[in-house]
């Protein structure tokens, strides 16, 4: 029997969501990103975007580098987009270093469950 070690670090995304293993629902999906309904979520509205490449932070692209990241990003805008569209507000989060709990760049894209009414009084319009 062959020892086989098993990888240092888990990464959810690559072993688990983007092979399949994990079932998620998928809500935009292109050649090099995956977005799909987070799996525990904390908020009533909650996307979890990733590139399928293994990309390990915002600031470490690995060999993805800055393209990989335009093309996440056009899947992040483009869920926030629908959010807002649907709820009247969404909310972007990624986390590097020590806040960072999966080392596989992530982004949440959500919206908290507040009405309109809590979102004005917590935040206005300080435009005009």
């Amino acid at each position: 029997m062959t020892n086989v070690a098993a990888p240092s670090i888990s990464d959810f995304y690559c072993h688990q969501a983007i092979p399949g293993f994990t079932p998620v629902k998928v809500v935009a999906e292109t050649e090099d990103v995956l977005a799909f309904e987070h799996t525990n979520p904390a908020h009533p509205v909650h996307v979890v975007v990733v590139p399928k490449e293994h990309i390990p932070s915002l600031i470490d692209l690995g060999g993805g580098g800055e393209e990989l990241l335009a093309k996440v990003m056009a899947v992040v805008r483009k869920v926030a987009a629908q959010i807002k569209e649907e709820h009247g507000a969404a909310s972007v989060t990624t986390n590097v270093g020590l806040y960072q709990e999966s080392q596989h760049l992530h982004f949440h894209v959500y919206h908290r469950g507040e009405s309109d009414e809590q979102i004005l009084a917590m935040y206005g319009h300080h435009d005009g």
